[in-house]
């Protein structure tokens, strides 16, 4: 299994995540822009995603939940900024209502990604960014690390099967 790799920037408020997948570029891109296929990697087990919309163009949207075992869910509103197909994308994440309506008790993340195709291998490259030092520490308090590198795991079983 491929290891994701997190190191943090305290200094400038950055997460950075690496991690490679033993997939051509296309199907990792694939993985990570389309709903149905995103539905299947984006949330730790046992949580499961639940896309309620996605227009993965710049300028879109995706409004999805977390759904636990228990039936709770956990809204998440991600505001598409850039996109260079096959190549990266940048957004805006918050936690939200169902409607998308940004909950102000949680920071705000900043993600820019980056693909790097070698053949049969792609490189993953992902930068978080916060606004404060707070709002980083946050998010890693409540189990980023942790629950990110699931997601990942996720996504390479996914990548060998579809």
């Amino acid at each position: 299994m491929n290891n994701t790799v997190i190191t943090k920037d305290l200094a400038n408020r950055k997460l950075n995540v690496t991690r490679q997948f033993n997939a051509p570029l296309e199907k990792v891109w694939k993985a990570w822009t389309d709903k149905d296929l995103l539905d299947k990697w984006w949330a730790p087990k046992p949580w499961k995603a639940e896309t309620k919309t996605l227009d993965f163009t710049a300028g879109g949207l995706w409004l999805y939940a977390m759904q636990g075992p228990d039936g709770t869910k956990m809204w998440s509103r991600v505001d598409i900024k850039t996109v260079v197909p096959q190549s990266s994308f940048s957004t805006a994440c918050a936690f939200s209502d169902e409607d998308g309506t940004i909950d102000q008790n949680f920071p705000k993340m900043y993600w820019d990604v980056k693909f790097e195709g070698l053949g049969q291998i792609t490189k993953v490259y992902v930068e978080l960014s916060f606004d404060t030092d707070a709002a980083m520490q946050k998010i890693i308090e409540m189990g980023f690390e942790g629950g990110f590198t699931m997601d990942l795991n996720n996504l390479e079983e996914l990548l060998e099967t579809y």
